[in-house]
């Protein structure tokens, strides 16, 4: 008698469940003309969107034999990069038009500060990203005193990785947020192109400072400035992506070439990715802009 009334319960259970999923309608996506009305785009990921040949054509002269990187930088290392933060919202956000800018935007600073162009190079200035993976000639350790992060003894922390990592304390926050130890051994971001990658997209996704908005935040519009950011003159875009990355190295100088040059890296990419750069957004630049994080006296030297 116990076994038919478990049996009972058990198909009275399965006949409930089965009508609570029938009254459940499936979360239906709305991300613009691309989809409309459909359950099947909900999980896009960059690879629906950003393939092999695209990165190909972004970084075309990174393996040429001048190059001082040949087979270090490859597609895989990128995407499996990228997939650790697109739950972050990683080229995940908005529809996919905002997607491929934000990879357009992020690949724009790695090919503006890893690359050998110069004016008459073969394909243009703008092909040859990802030609370094390190600094080549640093002029100095790059070793600060640090409480938190200290200098391991004979260990240099030049310009290293997609968007290079300068000065101890720098290795020391990534090393914590990528949970890799990087204080101790910043050749890894010179040895694995992944974790070169990874190092770049925790400076995109995460703030530098409490309430401060990360590069991500200020490109896909999570974030709304203060009183004090627009009499700073910064605003959501691309321009204030350099200001968080790069600060008055780079804005706040007028229209100078360090500043263009990541720009025209950017746009170069909206264009090859087939987006356009006609797209690309409000507030391009930070010719204007007052820092977020002013430089010290030894990041100015970086």
């Amino acid at each position: 008698m116990a076994k038919f009334f478990f049996v009972l319960a058990l198909l009275f259970f399965v006949v409930a469940m089965a009508m609570v999923t029938e009254g459940k309608k499936e979360k239906k996506c709305d991300k613009g003309w691309e989809c409309k009305d459909s359950v099947y785009c909900c999980n896009d990921t960059i690879t629906d969107f950003f393939q092999v040949y695209q990165f190909e054509n972004l970084f075309a002269k990174r393996n040429f034999p001048v190059a001082h990187a040949v087979g270090f930088w490859d597609y895989h290392s990128f995407i499996t990069a990228a997939s650790l933060y697109e739950p972050l919202g990683f080229g995940t956000t908005g529809g996919k038009e905002m997607q491929m800018r934000e990879v357009a935007a992020f690949l724009g600073h790695v090919g503006s500060q890893t690359s050998c162009g110069f004016g008459v190079a073969t394909g243009g200035p703008l092909a040859w990203g990802l030609c370094y993976n390190h600094e080549m000639s640093p002029s100095q350790s790059y070793c600060n005193p640090d409480y938190l992060y200290p200098c391991t003894p004979g260990v240099d922390y030049y310009g290293r990785g997609a968007i290079p990592v300068f000065w101890n304390y720098n290795y020391g926050l990534i090393g914590d947020g990528i949970k890799v130890d990087l204080l101790n051994h910043p050749e890894y971001l010179e040895q694995n192109a992944t974790l070169a990658f990874q190092a770049a997209m925790h400076q995109w996704m995460t703030s530098a400072k409490k309430k401060q908005p990360s590069p991500h935040d200020v490109f896909v519009g999570n974030w709304e400035p203060t009183k004090n950011d627009t009499l700073s003159k910064r605003f959501p875009g691309f321009g204030a992506t350099m200001n968080l990355l790069y600060g008055d190295r780079v804005c706040g100088q007028g229209f100078v070439d360090d500043m263009n040059v990541v720009i025209s890296h950017y746009q170069e990419y909206l264009d090859l990715m087939g987006v356009g750069r006609e797209r690309s957004g409000d507030n391009l630049d930070c010719a204007e802009q007052a820092a977020f994080n002013p430089s010290s006296k030894s990041d100015a030297a970086s």
